[in-house]
Parts: structure tokens; C-alpha cells; sequence
């Protein structure tokens, strides 16, 4: 399902704000590791399940970033992947590009007081694990996308050849990596609804069942 916003006049006023800032210094729209480490962003119970089941779900190649959402229990609400363009690095333009994909894949929590949802970023690049501007731009635009949206900042975590990377935490492993096929393990997701029940056309299926 899709979600949509129309843009408000006010929120065009923003738009054209923050495009004059956005051409002052890209440098200064990153995180540094210090920064995001004293961020106080909450820890993963079991990153290793995150990692394997969005990179299961997604297969991602270098160049490609997986936005997702937990539920409390980090349990998948929902996610979506795309490829980075090729352009410099700067926080605020990835910053437009999460928040692109958190429209359209889950609705905002802007009216709870305290956020319950926590989105992490997975970015899959060239290279090793050490922190890189690339990173920090990243773990910027991340942090500004859950502010507008509604939602915790969670982990900023890599991906390259030689494994994945939780950034600020210093926990990683050897896969899955860049370059490894799928392991057959996906993430817990959050059940579907059930479908509601009563009514004639319930009646009418619940005898056919019992046939």
C-alpha cells in the first residue's frame, strides 16, 4: 500500500529554505562516529537477524540502501531499497531520498508524543568498515528523515565485501556480505490482519467449509 502527502505552501517555504542551506556546505551535514555514538541511538537485540533477513529480502549491491522500519520488538513493519545516485555525498540529499522511501512504504507517527517505531538504514558500498564522509552523510540524513517522520533513529549498519558493520558500536560479522549469495533466514515480520469476520458472507463460508 502507498501513502501519499500533498505538499502544503508552508512546507514549499521549507523546501525552498532548505535548498538555499542545502548549497552552503554538504560538509557540515554529516555525523562523525563521536556524534552518532553519543547520539543515544537504541541498540539492536539481534543484528545479525536484521542484517541477514534485509539482505535476504532485498539482495542488495554495492550502491544500494534498505531503509527499514522495527516495531518494538524488531519485528519488520516495512522497507524499501534503492540506488544511491552518483553524486557527492551530502546529508541533506539523502536525507530527501529516506524520507521519499518512508512515504511511500509506511505512514507517519507525527501526532505520538514519543516515537514506538525505529527505522535503520543498511547501505551497501565499495570498500572496507571504516567509517567513511559517505557514512556520516548518511547517518545525518537517517537521523533528519526519523525527526520529520515520526519515527527513533536506529542503527546505521554497512555492508561491503568483507562483511557487515554496525557504526558506533563496533558489533559486525563475515556475512552475509556484498558479495554473498542469500542465506535461506528471513527477518520475523508482523503477522498480517485477519480478516474480519461476520455477516452473511461469513455465514456462507463457514458453511461451505464444514461441507
Amino acid at each position: 500500500m502507498t501513502f501519499g502527502f500533498a505538499p502544503s505552501s508552508a512546507a514549499a517555504m521549507s523546501t525552498s529554505a532548505d535548498l538555499s542551506a542545502a548549497s552552503a556546505n554538504p560538509l557540515a551535514r554529516l555525523l562523525e562516529p563521536s556524534e552518532w555514538a553519543a547520539a543515544g541511538i537504541p541498540l539492536l537485540r539481534n543484528p545479525r537477524e536484521v542484517v541477514s533477513g534485509l539482505h535476504s529480502r532485498h539482495r542488495p549491491r554495492p550502491t544500494t540502501a534498505i531503509v527499514a522500519v522495527l516495531d518494538p520488538d524488531e519485528r519488520l513493519l516495512a522497507s524499501a531499497s534503492f540506488v544511491r545516485r552518483s553524486a557527492p555525498a551530502d546529508g541533506w540529499m539523502f536525507r530527501n531520498a529516506l524520507l521519499a522511501q518512508l512515504r511511500r512504504v509506511i505512514p507517519h507517527d507525527l501526532r505520538r508524543r514519543t516515537p514506538v517505531r525505529t527505522a535503520v538504514l543498511l547501505y551497501c558500498r565499495e570498500g572496507d568498515a571504516r567509517w567513511t564522509e559517505e557514512d556520516g552523510a548518511w547517518m545525518w540524513g537517517l537521523r533528519d528523515a526519523c525527526t520529520l517522520h515520526g519515527l527513533r533513529c536506529g542503527a546505521y549498519i554497512t555492508l561491503t565485501r568483507d562483511g557487515w558493520q554496525v557504526l558506533g558500536e563496533g558489533r559486525g560479522g563475515r556475512r552475509p556480505s556484498a558479495g554473498s549469495a542469500p542465506e535461506p533466514f528471513a527477518m520475523s515480520e508482523v503477522p498480517p490482519l485477519l480478516p474480519r469476520t461476520g455477516g452473511a458472507a461469513s455465514e456462507v463460508l463457514r458453511r461451505a467449509a464444514a461441507r
